[in-house]
Order: C-alpha cells, then sequence, then structure tokens
C-alpha cells in the first residue's frame, strides 16, 4: 500500500509548507521512493488561473494543463517530477464537482452535505494522484492555516484518510514558527502550543513538528514542544531560514526528518541516499566568482512571486555559467523611450515574461526597442514574445500602428492575433491554449544551439498567437522564425540573428527549469550575459 504524507502549517501563513514538502519529497526520491506531491487550496476560485498575481503570486502550469498553485513549482524543481491535474485542488472545484454530480442525480436523492460527500470528493481526488502515477509516497499539502474556517474539510477528508488507509500508512507534519523575542532573547514555544492544540482538536495528532525559525533553538525548547505536544523529541524538527532556498533539502536531511519520516512509516530506514548531484550544484552556486544583472520587465514586480519561476530559472542559467544572478525588477510602466537608458542601461540582460492586459505594454516595447538597438541580450517569454514582434513591426517594418488586438481590437496591422478556435465569447478561465505541446526547431538557430534538438515539448498558457499573415515581411526584414508547430501553422519562436542572443517565445520555459538542470534557453540567455558583460570590460 502507498504511504501518504500530509502537511499542514499553524500560527500563520507562509512558513514554508511548500519548500518543506518539496524538501522531504526530495529525500524520500533520493533513497530510491516514488514520490507524488500535491497542494490543496482552501479558496473557492476554481483554479488561481483568473486570480490576479498580486493577490497569488504566478501561476504554475503542469504538463497537462492545469493551471495550479505556485507551490507546485517548488514541488517540480525539488522532486523532479512532472505534475498533473490532480496535483492542485481547491474549494471551488470541490464544490463545482460536487454540484454538477447532484444536477445528474448522480446522488440518488439524497441531501448533499459536507460531510460525506465534500469530504468523499476531497478524499478521491487525494487517491487519484497516487493511482495516476504509481507513487510509493504521496505528500499533500493543505493550504492555509489550521483554524481557518475554509480549511476545516480539508482537515477532516485527511483525518478519514488515516482511518481509511490504518495510522501506519499515514503521517501527519505540522509546520508552525517558532518567534524570537528580541526583548527577552529567547524562543517562544506557546505559539506552537496552541497550533498543535487546534489541529488536534479535529482530531489530527502530529507525527512530526517541523519549526520554522530564524535563528538556532535551543535544545531545551524543542523538548518542550516535544513534551506538551506529545511528539518524540526526534520528532521535533527546526527550520531554519537559509540564504540558498536549495540547501534545505541537506539541512532537513541532517537533522535526521527523512529517517524519522520512514521510521514513523514502518519503511526502511537505512535505504542510501543519493544526494550526490545535489549537493554538486550547490557546490557550483556557491562557487559563482562573477554577477550578472537581468533587467526583468514587467507588469506586477511589486510582488516577486508574481514571476517565482521565471525568477528561478534565471537563477539555474546563472549556476550553470558559474555566474550570480541579480535581477532589477523594473516596472514596465515606468519605461519609456526616454528612460529606458536610465532604468535597463546596467543589465546584461533583459526578459520579458508573460501577462495579460494593457497596462504597461507601451514600456515593455520600448524595453524591446532598447534591447534591440543597443545589443542587449534579450529574452520575451509568452507576452514577451509578442512584444518583440510589435516593437520590430513598428521600427523596423514601418507599420507604427501595429499591436496585438488584445490591447488594440481595432488596430490596422494585428502582427499579434486571436487564435482561429478562439474566436466568439469565451470564457476567461481554462479556455487559453494550456499545457505541453510540440515544437518544431530550425536548424542553424539560436534555439537550436540551446535545445541541440529538432523537436521538443514545452508549455503553454496564452490565447494570442502570432498573425501568419505577416510572416513574409518579418522573415524578409531578417527576423528568423525558429520555432513553429509541427504542421507549421503556428509560429512558437522568433529570433533576430542580427543580434548576439535576442529570442522570443510563446511558451513558458521556465516552468521546465531545474536548479541541478537549467532551461537550455535560461541557460543561453545567462551565457550571452556573461559574454556582454566580459566585453564591455
Amino acid at each position: 500500500m502507498a504511504k501518504y504524507i500530509f502537511v499542514t502549517g499553524g500560527v500563520v501563513s507562509g512558513l514554508g509548507k511548500g519548500i518543506t514538502a518539496a524538501s522531504l519529497g526530495r529525500l524520500l526520491k533520493a533513497r530510491g521512493l516514488k514520490v507524488a506531491a500535491q497542494k490543496l487550496d482552501p479558496y473557492i476560485n476554481i483554479d488561481p488561473g483568473t486570480m490576479s498575481p498580486y493577490q497569488h503570486g504566478e501561476v504554475f502550469v503542469t504538463q497537462d494543463g492545469a493551471e495550479t498553485d505556485l507551490d507546485l513549482g517548488h514541488y517540480e524543481r525539488f522532486i523532479d517530477e512532472d505534475l498533473n491535474q490532480f496535483s492542485n485542488l481547491t474549494t471551488g472545484k470541490v464544490y463545482w464537482n460536487v454540484l454538477n454530480k447532484e444536477r445528474r442525480g448522480e446522488y440518488l436523492g439524497q441531501t448533499v452535505q459536507v460531510i460525506p460527500h465534500i469530504t468523499n470528493e476531497i478524499k478521491s481526488f487525494i487517491y487519484r494522484v497516487q493511482e495516476t502515477t504509481g507513487a510509493d509516497i504521496v505528500i499533500t499539502e493543505i493550504g492555509g492555516t489550521t483554524g481557518d474556517m475554509e480549511s476545516q474539510p480539508f482537515l477532516e477528508a485527511i483525518r478519514q484518510v488515516s482511518h481509511e488507509i490504518g495510522r501506519e500508512n499515514c503521517l501527519f507534519i505540522h509546520v508552525t514558527l517558532i518567534p524570537y523575542l528580541e526583548s527577552s532573547g529567547e524562543h517562544k514555544s506557546k505559539p506552537t502550543q496552541h497550533s498543535v492544540k487546534e489541529l488536534q482538536s479535529f482530531g489530527i495528532m502530529p507525527d512530526i513538528i517541523v519549526a520554522r525559525c530564524n535563528r538556532p533553538v535551543e535544545p531545551s525548547v524543542l523538548q518542550k514542544i516535544a513534551l506538551f505536544c506529545n511528539v518524540q523529541e526526534d520528532c521535533v524538527i527546526q527550520n531554519l531560514t537559509l540564504p540558498n532556498l536549495y540547501a534545505a533539502p541537506i539541512m532537513l536531511e541532517e537533522a535526521g526528518l527523512a529517517r524519522t519520516v520512514l521510521r514513523r512509516l514502518s519503511l526502511n530506514q537505512n535505504l542510501p541516499c543519493d544526494l550526490k548531484e545535489w549537493k554538486q550544484m550547490l557546490q557550483r552556486t556557491e562557487a559563482c566568482k562573477r554577477t550578472v544583472r537581468i533587467a526583468l520587465v514587467g507588469k506586477y514586480v511589486k510582488l516577486h512571486d508574481s514571476y517565482l519561476s521565471v525568477a528561478e530559472a534565471l537563477r539555474h542559467g546563472g549556476f550553470e555559467c558559474s555566474a550570480r544572478v541579480e535581477i532589477d525588477w523594473v516596472d514596465s510602466e515606468g519605461i519609456t523611450p526616454r528612460t529606458a537608458g536610465e532604468l535597463l542601461g546596467a543589465a546584461d540582460g533583459i526578459i520579458l515574461p508573460g501577462g495579460f492586459g494593457t497596462r504597461g505594454v507601451e514600456g515593455m516595447i520600448a524595453a524591446a526597442q532598447y534591447a534591440r538597438e543597443h545589443n542587449i541580450p534579450y529574452l520575451g517569454i509568452c507576452l514577451g514574445m509578442q512584444i518583440a514582434a510589435i516593437e520590430f513591426a513598428r521600427n523596423v517594418l514601418g507599420l507604427a500602428d501595429a499591436n496585438s488586438r488584445e490591447f488594440a481590437p481595432n488596430t490596422g496591422h494585428p502582427v499579434i492575433d486571436l487564435m482561429a478556435d478562439q474566436q466568439g465569447n469565451l470564457p476567461k478561465g481554462g479556455t487559453m491554449r494550456l499545457g505541453a505541446y510540440p515544437c518544431q526547431v530550425q536548424p542553424n538557430s539560436r534555439l537550436m544551439q540551446a535545445y541541440n534538438a529538432p523537436m521538443v515539448q514545452e508549455r503553454h498558457r496564452h490565447r494570442y498567437e502570432f498573425n501568419n499573415a505577416y510572416r513574409r515581411q518579418f522573415q524578409e526584414a531578417g527576423m528568423l522564425l525558429s520555432g513553429t508547430s509541427p504542421d507549421d501553422r503556428l509560429v512558437e519562436a522568433l529570433e533576430n540573428p542580427q543580434q548576439d542572443f535576442f529570442v522570443g517565445v510563446q511558451y513558458h520555459p521556465e516552468f521546465k527549469s531545474r536548479p541541478n538542470r537549467a532551461h537550455p534557453l535560461f541557460r543561453e540567455f545567462i551565457s550571452a550575459a556573461v559574454f556582454r558583460q566580459e566585453k564591455s570590460r
């Protein structure tokens, strides 16, 4: 039987439940176990696809096209396993499924209630991720904070799971905060005790407590937590704030987290743990001798989590180029042709990630123009590719009103337009081109240099496409359409061969980048930034 691990959080949100779950997944996979991860979110949206990035951070897209919570990005980067549509569940999706079943008469006239119908739907989702992956261990993170009203059905569901599969096949990890009071110079365990008491009121007894802290906790405090929270002393594990996120698995391995988990699940504690590749990656991060500055130009830069996977992929590219990446977060609304030099002139590379809506678009176009005219390495992702096309059409082809129909429905030159099957009044949620699609790579291109493969699979999240009516004009002016769909119907990538590095892709390569295996495009982009820096010395 598969084993199930549930990760809950207490005291405050943002403690790093996702990093704890992802790190544990890495440690178990390093022991040869097949691991799947899952996030249960208590908000009522069907998924985060229509939520503002300021509300929720980025939307992470899986291979099969699910729009999910950003924590799934951590899971994939740490565990290096592709997740699927059963890896993220929201309250909204639970109620949507239950109400649709009720309308179809599947409950045979029963009164539909939270227990058992809502909790049964949650449980079926938990079991499905194991059924679809064949995982030995499923790690499920419960979003929110214990005690929140909206989290209660999820807590009841995982309590029922532990009853159904047996406590020997189920483990509860509770992540809490241990605050440090400067005035008295001591850590306080009382918030953790109250949080565990709250969790126990739902019928859940935590097996392991992960104590989040900014400085090492005295052994006496950890012993006190073990005593008052009714867990063994080696089941209270401190999780220190680290300067390098990717060092968390090593820290938790040294603290004995995985061994304790294996013991509590009656699994072999002496399985060899192969973290060689991970440690080599950490050594590369420490050995970075140079720093490159990358200007990330976007409309949501006030919340860095809006571009979490992009920022991490940039750092991954730096790891492989022996370069520490310093990101300048540039608000596109402040960029004009006059201010571009002041805001972007110090950058070794410029990246424009995805986004929606008209706000800040003209600033992005000015940024793309500055990069092209000053031969600064440029990587455009999704909207960033479309911006590069608009800028090229305006300033090279002379089509002054060139635009996307998304921003200017009546433009005379819609170089970016709706896909044929996207015409009409479609709802906003879940109707875009989502998930992995093949891309045919043109020979003798930057894309081919990066991938070294004629066909690749990349994840998409967009509705608008490059307008094929302008292909010839772009190509005659020197723009290379370096990536297309296998049937040549859709332009997936374009690049300007006259520049050292100027590439735009319609897809989202950041979702497939890993700390120990950078995405090829980010590796090449950072390599070009390093080259420019060295050339300018």
